[in-house]
């Protein structure tokens, strides 16, 4: 079973100041994770994290991940503004965007951020907008079905060929013949072919393709990589009967990948880049809510003070999180339940027919793993409101990171409008 990284106890005094409900973060267990990922890839002198910005757009969950030596991957201009703010700077931006706003660009280039371009056509868009900058990345593409090696079998884990991002093959080998002739003198290749992985062998196996790429490009460009971003989809374990992923044994992964094909053929000062975000934050993030209504008709249903506002994904992919019923960790499974927030649409459920011990209102209710696209994922439907976040400290203290959403913030970009 998933264990909360807080009691009880914890969650009734704290929410006498913070009302649920709220978000709360682990910032023992996030630096940890950062630690061992560092570790993972120590072997590559050039190695970085960029955290994905869209996981969890939290200033003070980039400022964890900054002492512990991550850079950001930006998707979007606040993305961009916030970063900034934060003050990370040159070779501690990735850009990697799609259908990018040429002005988006012109920012990510002022800020010194590696622009990772996403189709061929975005060269002309770059060149006119700002520039072609010294260092540039693209982005891959391969086409069809994804398919990864595990324990002798093959399983899809993704379909590029149905995605809208990256380059063909071809596209790449003309893409860093232009670049190279418009003045960009240092390199980097970049895919993302599944997400949220449970499988040690998914960026070993990434890495291998990019690896031979790599290769290839020399070959056929004369360009040599600088870097190559294995991006995201190394994933977490939402069902606790899952096992998670071992950071040490894909580090190694990558590791023995990298001296099978890069360092024969001359590459061996290639850095290797990541882009995680569900990995680096996911378990160390809880959404907790209060029961405060029961309901027996056809089903039996507890209603929550949470709802699709505050975590979309079980309401926009059926996606499970795991709850903990906080006092009743060892009673019995015994009630079959949906657990719902009060939206007015039916997927606004958190579970459904989940075995979960008696809840009576009042109960605080764990939902785990919301660390990564919880929040972020978080919108305004029926006009609901946004919750706090806070962070529980490496000292047992709590502080607020980011305060609720209140009807004044909602009705804001409204000023002026009432009478139009």
């Amino acid at each position: 079973m998933k264990k909360p990284f807080v009691t009880k106890d914890q969650i009734e005094s704290i929410a006498k100041q913070y009302p649920t409900p709220f978000h709360i973060y682990d910032e023992a267990g996030i630096r940890r994770n950062a630690r061992a990922m560092r570790d993972a890839f120590s072997w590559n002198p050039g190695f970085k994290e960029f955290f994905a910005v869209k996981a969890t757009p939290t200033p003070a969950i980039l400022r964890i991940l900054k002492e512990e030596g991550c850079g950001t991957d930006c998707s979007s201009l606040t993305e961009l503004m916030m970063s900034e703010r934060l003050g990370f700077s040159t070779g501690e931006i990735m850009f990697s965007s799609n259908d990018t706003p040429p002005e988006e660009f012109a920012y990510a280039k002022k800020l010194g951020a590696i622009i990772n371009l996403d189709d061929i056509t975005h060269i002309d868009v770059l060149k006119d907008a700002c520039g072609i900058p010294e260092t540039i990345c693209c982005r891959f593409n391969p086409g069809g079905v994804f398919e990864i090696a595990d324990t002798g079998a093959y399983s899809v884990m993704d379909t590029p060929g149905d995605a809208k991002y990256g380059m063909t093959k071809e596209q790449l080998f003309e893409a860093y013949t232009r670049l190279k002739d418009l003045g960009a003198k240092r390199f980097g290749l970049h895919a993302f072919l599944a997400s949220n992985t449970v499988n040690n062998a998914y960026y070993p196996t990434l890495a291998g393709i990019l690896f031979s790429l790599a290769v290839e490009i020399k070959e056929k460009t004369g360009v040599s990589l600088s870097f190559i971003n294995l991006s995201g989809g190394v994933g977490v374990p939402y069902k606790p009967d899952q096992e998670p992923n071992d950071i040490a044994a894909i580090g190694q992964g990558v590791k023995e990948e990298f001296e099978k094909i890069l360092v024969p053929a001359g590459l061996s000062d290639v850095s290797i880049y990541t882009e995680l975000g569900r990995f680096m934050l996911a378990p160390y993030g809880h959404l907790v809510t209060k029961a405060v209504h029961e309901k027996h008709i056809y089903k039996e249903y507890i209603g929550v003070d949470a709802c699709a506002v505050n975590l979309m994904r079980p309401a926009m992919y059926g996606a499970y999180h795991h709850i903990t019923v906080l006092g009743k960790e060892n009673e019995p499974c015994d009630h079959k339940y949906d657990v719902t927030g009060s939206l007015c649409e039916n997927n606004d459920k958190f579970a459904i027919d989940r075995m979960l011990p008696k809840i009576d209102k009042g109960d605080y209710l764990v939902i785990h793993d919301t660390g990564a696209h919880g929040f972020a994922m978080g919108y305004n439907y029926n006009g609901r409101l946004k919750s706090a976040e806070l962070l529980l400290c490496e000292d047992g203290s709590v502080k607020e990171i980011r305060r609720a959403e209140t009807p004044e913030d909602y009705f804001a970009t409204l000023e002026g409008y009432w009478e139009a």
